[in-house]
């Protein structure tokens, strides 16, 4: 499912129009991304957790050349599925 079939279906599941679901999902993905972007975690009971997780530098290899290298630090986001969620998924 892509961004547009993604706000088709919040729009016929909320009955809402599709430009005021294409709206609300870009609202609900812009309050997630500048929570994380300030650190903090967005937790949504049943469903899951949108959270950074910091990666420390490591060694890797090129794996052109097969030479080691630096990976840099840097901080990822992520998300952990809530209980009811993967219970869902499980069903």
């Amino acid at each position: 499912m892509n961004k547009t079939e993604f706000v088709a279906a919040v729009a016929e599941q909320a009955g809402l129009s599709k430009k005021d679901a294409e709206a609300a999902v870009k609202a609900f993905t812009d309050v997630v991304a500048a929570e994380m972007v300030k650190g903090e975690k967005v937790q949504l009971v049943g469903f899951g957790t949108f959270e950074v997780a910091d990666r420390e530098a490591r060694m890797g290899r090129n794996p052109k050349s097969g030479e080691p290298m630096e990976i840099a630090a840097s901080r990822m986001p992520k998300f952990k599925a809530g209980k009811a969620l993967k219970d869902m998924v499980n069903a």
